[in-house]
C-alpha cells in the first residue's frame, strides 16, 4: 500500500510517499515546491517527480492521498474528503484563513487529477477528543457553544507522534502501543494508572503546547482557531476578546482589516517590528534591537505559562519534549524556557542542549527529575498511518 501525503500551503506544495508493504513503513520519496501559483501544474509536477525517482511507475500505484486538514464544521477525526466535508471546511474558512482555502483548492484539484483514488483528511482537532470537557469549553452562552465556539486544539498529528515516540524513548512500550491504537474516529482513551506524563512543545512558525497523559491529550494551548494560544510567526496568539471591538470602534478600521492584521502582522512580527524568523530575531537582538528581545521574551513567557499549566494538571511531568522547527533547532529558546526551574526538578545540560539540532536527544542533566528531550516530529507519517487504518477499516 502506497500512500501519498500532500501538505498544501498558501503558496507551497510538499509531499511524502510512504510504502506500508510487508508490515513495514518506508518513506519512498519526499519533495516540494515553493511560490506555487498554479496548483494543478504543481500536482502534475509532483506525480512526474515520483515517476522519475522510480517511486511509482504510474499514479495507479498510489492507494490514497492523505492530507493534514485543519478544521471543519461538525467534522473531525480521519475521514474521506467528500464534497460535504469540503463544504464543512469552507464553513470554517474564517477560523483558519491561511489553511483551509488552499487545502480545499488543492484537494479538489487532486480529486480531478486522480479520480477514483481515495482522498483522506486527518483533522488537526482529532487528537483532543479525549480531553476533559472543562478543557474544551469557553465560558460563553450555550447557544455560542452550539455554534462551535469551543477550544478545538490543533497540531494534533505532531503531538500524537510525540505521544508515541516519547513513550518509546522513555522505555514505556505499553503506553506507546496505547497511543498508536488511539483511533481518531472514536473509541476509548487509554486506561491505566496516570503514570506517564509528557508535555509536548511544538514550537515553529505556528506553536502550541499539549499535555499528554498515558498517550492521550488532556488539552492544547490552541483554542477555537489557529490564531490563538502562543504567539506565532505573524499570528496574534491569545488576545482579550474585547480588544477587537475596542480597536475597530476607536480606529474606524473594519472587522476584516482587523482580522487581517491579527493574522498577518501580529505575533513575533508585530512585537519585533517585522521579524518573525528566530534567526533574524536573534541577529536583531545581538544588534541591540529591544523590540526583537521583547518578541523572544514574550514567546518564552507564554511557552512557560502553558508548560506550567499542564505541569499542574498532570501533577508533574516525566518529560518535556521540544519539537518542530524552533523546538528542534533553537538551543537558545530551549535554554530560556527551561531556565530557573530546578525547584520543579527541571535541569538542562547546557552542553547537550547546545550540541542538539534536529535530532533525537535527551538534553536534561543527569540529576534532573524531569527528562527534557528533543524529538523531531513526523506529522506526515501519522497522517499516512491513520489513512491506512481508515482504508483497512473500510475493507480496502
Amino acid at each position: 500500500m502506497k500512500i501519498l501525503i500532500a501538505n498544501i500551503g498558501s503558496t507551497s506544495l510538499k509531499w511524502r510517499l510512504f510504502d506500508f508493504s510487508n508490515n513495514a513503513e518506508h518513506m519512498l520519496h519526499k519533495g516540494g515546491f515553493e511560490r506555487v501559483t498554479d496548483y494543478a501544474k504543481a500536482i502534475e509536477d509532483c506525480l512526474a517527480q515520483l515517476k522519475q525517482a522510480g517511486a511509482i511507475a504510474s499514479e495507479s500505484e498510489i492507494t490514497a492521498v492523505g492530507f493534514k486538514t485543519v478544521v471543519a464544521k461538525d467534522v473531525t477525526g480521519c475521514v474521506r474528503l467528500t464534497e460535504d466535508v469540503l463544504k464543512a471546511m469552507e464553513a470554517y474558512n474564517g477560523l483558519a484563513p491561511a489553511h483551509n482555502p488552499p487545502y480545499i483548492t488543492g484537494i479538489r484539484l487532486f480529486a480531478k487529477r486522480m479520480a477514483g483514488t481515495p482522498l483522506v483528511g486527518l483533522f488537526e482537532t482529532a487528537f483532543y477528543q479525549w480531553a476533559p470537557e472543562s478543557a474544551k469549553r469557553y465560558a460563553v452562552p450555550e447557544p455560542w457553544h452550539d455554534l462551535g465556539v469551543r477550544r478545538w486544539g490543533f497540531h494534533g498529528a505532531s503531538h500524537k507522534f510525540i505521544a508515541e515516540r516519547s513513550a518509546e524513548l522513555l522505555g514505556r512500550d505499553d503506553v506507546a502501543e496505547r497511543a498508536r491504537k488511539l483511533y481518531v474516529n472514536g473509541g476509548a482513551a487509554p486506561v491505566g494508572q496516570p503514570d506517564l506524563r509528557v508535555i509536548s512543545c511544538h514550537l515553529g512558525g505556528s506553536s502550541s503546547v499539549t499535555g499528554i497523559l498515558n498517550g492521550a491529550a488532556i488539552g492544547n494551548s490552541l483554542g477555537m482557531s489557529p490564531q490563538s494560544g502562543l504567539p506565532h510567526n505573524n499570528r496574534v496568539g491569545d488576545l482579550d476578546s474585547f480588544a477587537l471591538g475596542y480597536v475597530t470602534r476607536t480606529t474606524g478600521i473594519s472587522i476584516d482589516e482587523a482580522e487581517r492584521l491579527l493574522c498577518r502582522e501580529s505575533g513575533l512580527r508585530g512585537l519585533s517590528g517585522g521579524y518573525n524568523d528566530m534567526r533574524d530575531l536573534k541577529a536583531q537582538i545581538e544588534a541591540g534591537n529591544p523590540r526583537a528581545k521583547l518578541a523572544l521574551d514574550f514567546m518564552v513567557h507564554e511557552t512557560r505559562r502553558w508548560i506550567g499549566s499542564y505541569f499542574f494538571e498532570l501533577n508533574g511531568a516525566d518529560a518535556i519534549v521540544f519539537t518542530a522547527g524552533m523546538g528542534e533547532n533553537e538551543a537558545t529558546v530551549r535554554a530560556l524556557i527551561c531556565a530557573n526551574l530546578d525547584q520543579l526538578g527541571i535541569l538542562l545540560d547546557a552542553g547537550k542542549n547546545q550540541a542538539t539540532k534536529a535530532q533525537e536527544a535527551v538534553i536534561s542533566a543527569a540529576g534532573s527529575r524531569v527528562k527534557v528531550m528533543v524529538i523531531p516530529t513526523n506529522e506526515e507519517l501519522v497522517v499516512a498511518r491513520e489513512t491506512k487504518r481508515l482504508l483497512e477499516a473500510e475493507g480496502n
